[in-house]
């Protein structure tokens, strides 16, 4: 398969571009700089300089205005820069133009991201939906790898082909070609996953899906949680796929915790929708667990970027459970007792040390008693299978062995509820029996 354009074997220096709007808030240009930085960085680049344009109006060439393209040129060639990096989103008619005009690698935040999830990916399914995103990101932008090649035109308004438009052509359709069967691909992987699912629900366990920025600490509190060994670095999008692992709680419940990718502000709608089957998890869990970094100064956007991704996703009307993770790291005791106010319901707790862990599980605890169906069952001693059930899958909260059968007191997951409605007492026979 062919490369849209040739990168630099080793890329040593990089220029980062963020864009001030008129409709951004003041500073936020540069917050977002900084977390390119961090994105670049992930992929080893060393960053030389960084800068924000105030941009008043769009410009069709190079986005911002040529005297400040110019300025930004000059001094990537004089530093001998490989590579410069725009937070914003560039057309590939931009993307060309700077190329042209400044001899170097120029990309956008959304190939950063492409990048960083490409070497992420491990699973089949993972590899599946990043090769997917990049061919959606690449199609628009085949014609940079064609532009030197010639163009004719020949006699009477006929158009006659030359080389290069015959290969854009032609790559086109290989490129539309493999996204179908990336798709169709992705496809089988979704309804794979789909008979799991079912598989998990027909079990009656509850679910709930671990969300949050990238790097707000989801892996750990998955491994804390239930004592699992999920992938969990100090690094953005350490994680793509997402792991599930069960959670037994004190009082007999069960449930499925899901880690899912972390967000980050601008990403991609492109790999939203490739990544839309890894998602999934937070639209159909019964309930959301949503992390954010305390010791980070852009918790409170972390914490917007994340509800609007998931108003995407359609997953914005779930419960949800506010968790500050990382009050071991430094912050200022102001600042904590500001988010303690902003976010009462909110639990703040350490991953790594376990500080606020009890208080988060009797929280799901209370979260999963929320969503089940209080019972109160007389059970035959000849079916100790659907007592045995009840404990695996719902909250046993008082079991008493009568001569008649076994008297339960219970929480039922909906799933469930339809196998013990004939063994659940009417209140006369309540009565009767008490």
């Amino acid at each position: 398969m062919f490369e849209v354009r040739e990168k630099p074997q080793k890329v040593e220096r990089a220029l980062l571009v963020g864009v001030q709007r008129p409709d951004m808030p003041a500073g936020e240009a540069e917050a977002l700089v900084e977390e390119l930085r961090e994105l670049v960085e992930t992929l080893d680049i060393p960053v030389l300089a960084s800068r924000v344009v105030t941009l008043r109006e769009t410009q069709p060439k190079f986005l911002i205005g040529s005297g400040k393209a110019n300025e930004l040129i000059e001094l990537a060639k004089r530093e001998e820069l490989d590579v410069i990096v725009f937070d914003d989103e560039l057309t590939p008619g931009q993307q060309r133009n700077w190329e042209l005009a400044s001899g170097v690698c120029v990309i956008d935040r959304q190939e950063v991201i492409l990048d960083i999830f490409a070497q992420r990916a491990q699973t089949r399914e993972a590899i599946l939906q990043v090769g997917l995103a990049r061919m959606i990101y690449s199609l628009p932008r085949l014609k940079r790898a064609w532009t030197h090649l010639s163009r004719q035109r020949g006699g009477g308004g006929t158009v006659v082909r030359g080389q290069g438009e015959t290969q854009l052509e032609s790559d086109r359709r290989l490129v539309q070609d493999r996204i179908a069967r990336l798709r169709r691909e992705i496809g089988a992987v979704v309804k794979h996953r789909g008979v799991q699912r079912k598989r998990r629900a027909k079990n009656g366990l509850p679910g709930a899906a671990i969300v949050g920025y990238t790097n707000a600490g989801k892996s750990s509190l998955l491994n804390r949680l239930t004592g699992s060994s999920a992938l969990a670095e100090d690094k953005l999008f350490a994680t793509l796929d997402p792991t599930t692992r069960r959670l037994d709680l004190d009082n007999g419940q069960k449930i499925l915790l899901t880690d899912t990718v972390g967000f980050v502000r601008r990403l991609p709608h492109n790999l939203i929708d490739a990544f839309r089957a890894t998602l999934e998890e937070a639209i159909l869990s019964d309930f959301l667990i949503h992390v954010l970094d305390v010791t980070n100064p852009e918790v409170e956007q972390h914490h917007t970027t994340t509800l609007e991704v998931l108003k995407e996703l359609g997953a914005d009307t779930k419960r949800i459970i506010t968790v500050f993770n990382k009050t071991d790291g430094a912050i200022e005791e102001t600042r904590l007792a500001a988010l303690h106010l902003l976010h009462p319901d909110a639990c703040f707790i350490s991953a790594r040390t376990g500080e606020g862990i009890d208080a988060l599980v009797k929280r799901i605890a209370d979260m999963l008693a929320d969503a089940l169906h209080s019972m109160r069952l007389l059970i035959p001693h000849d079916r100790h299978d659907l007592i045995g059930r009840l404990h695996r899958l719902g909250c046993v909260r008082r079991q008493t062995n009568l001569d008649e059968g076994v008297l339960i007191e219970s929480h039922v997951p909906p799933e469930i509820r339809g196998l013990f409605e004939p063994f659940s007492l009417p209140p006369e026979r309540i009565a009767h029996i008490a």
